[in-house]
């Protein structure tokens, strides 16, 4: 099937936050049909509306499956407890969803190769939950679950090797790019396990490397993440979806031209 070109709306969240409905009308404006939500359960209903008002679906999103409270961007964690499974998943429905991604676990539950297996089998839990309402559950990386190694072998791939099959990954190909690892080779390995990306680039500066937000990024294929051979690695890719963490610029821009290098990569 051919790949379809999302984007993560928390790259746009302070705009989505003050008015949804001209953000994702911005979004459309400027060629996407797609979005990936994430924090949707609050607003499921308010957002199908807006979403279908401007022609948009939404086949990805992102909640939290395998962790109990929320965990801010930076890994910390709160005392904020996630909806459950089945709240998750009737809201995906009310959205159109096929796939509800976890958007990462705590760094501090990398340090085991039992930490992990908790990991899976709550993921595996929730791929259960999620097949009665006709969807399958993904987990998406950062870097934390690249750098940490067992053997040789990256926390990711280890969670792979756990995973019931029904389980897919979301590949980000920046953090792969920031946690040092050849992104190309790792969807090889990897293999069809992996249906989705996020397409995001950057300069990879070293003192971006150790900065929260992350300071360097920019559209892609502006940048020096190995994105093209990644996306060729990719064997069974369904979604390619940009994201930024920041940008420091006309975000919509950004975004835009992001999806101008992924047109023209189909193309090729």
């Amino acid at each position: 099937m051919p790949t379809l070109t999302s984007v993560q709306l928390f790259t746009v969240n302070a705009a989505l936050e003050a008015d949804l409905d001209g953000t994702l009308a911005a979004l459309a404006g400027r060629g996407f049909t797609a979005v990936e939500p994430y924090d949707f359960v609050r607003r499921a209903e308010l957002l199908a509306a807006a979403l279908s008002a401007h022609g948009l679906q939404s086949p990805t999103g992102h909640a939290f499956l395998a962790s109990d409270s929320f965990v801010n961007p930076d890994g910390s964690g709160t005392t904020v407890a996630v909806p459950s499974h089945e709240e998750v998943f009737a809201a995906a429905e009310v959205l159109g969803m096929n796939t509800v991604i976890d958007p990462y676990t705590a760094p501090s539950r990398w340090e085991s190769v039992e930490q992990i297996e908790d990991t899976a089998r709550r993921l595996n839990t929730a791929a259960d939950a999620a097949a009665v309402h006709g969807l399958r559950v993904g987990y998406h990386n950062h870097a934390h679950e690249l750098e940490a190694t067992f053997d040789g072998v990256t926390g990711l791939e280890v969670l792979a090797g756990l995973l019931d099959p029904r389980v897919v990954l979301e590949v980000d190909l920046y953090w792969a790019a920031r946690a040092g690892v050849d992104s190309p080779a790792l969807l090889g390995r990897l293999g069809d396990r992996v249906v989705a990306v996020h397409v995001k680039d950057g300069t990879l500066d070293e003192d971006a490397l150790v900065a929260y937000p992350p300071v360097d990024q920019v559209p892609a294929g502006q940048g020096v993440v190995p994105l093209a051979a990644a996306l060729d690695a990719a064997s069974a890719l369904e979604y390619a979806i940009v994201e930024f963490d920041v940008y420091d610029g006309d975000i919509f821009e950004a975004v835009e031209q992001s999806r101008v290098f992924l047109d023209e990569l189909a193309a090729r």
